[in-house]
């Protein structure tokens, strides 16, 4: 069973509420965050942890971004070939083949 409400602080900042589980690690880490003061409660260290991941890959998919946006930009003549057209997926069509073959050998056993 889940739990969840909604509660408002201050003019717009909305806190949910909701009943979560932790491994015994995570729970841990979120403890030691706690007690050595970075904040006052495990529900604060795992919101201000979430948000410093969504910062962290907003960032990456910026760097992403730029770096394809800086390639696209390169004349033709400067861009680097990967692989033939028609091998340029072959590796990762006979992975993919693999994984579906074992998925129905396991199924079947």
């Amino acid at each position: 069973m889940v739990v969840q409400w909604n509660t408002m602080r201050g003019p717009s900042m909305t806190v949910h509420k909701q009943s979560v589980s932790f491994t015994d690690a995570a729970f841990a880490f979120a403890r030691e965050l706690v007690e050595a003061g970075e904040y006052p409660n495990v529900s604060a260290a795992v919101s201000g942890e979430m948000a410093r991941a969504k910062a962290a890959r907003d960032r990456e998919r910026k760097l992403l971004e730029a770096e394809v946006q800086r390639r696209l930009a390169l004349p033709p003549d400067q861009w680097e070939p990967v692989a033939a057209l028609g091998t340029f997926t072959s590796n990762a069509r006979e992975h993919l083949a693999r994984l579906k073959a074992a998925q129905e050998n396991s199924a079947t056993s």
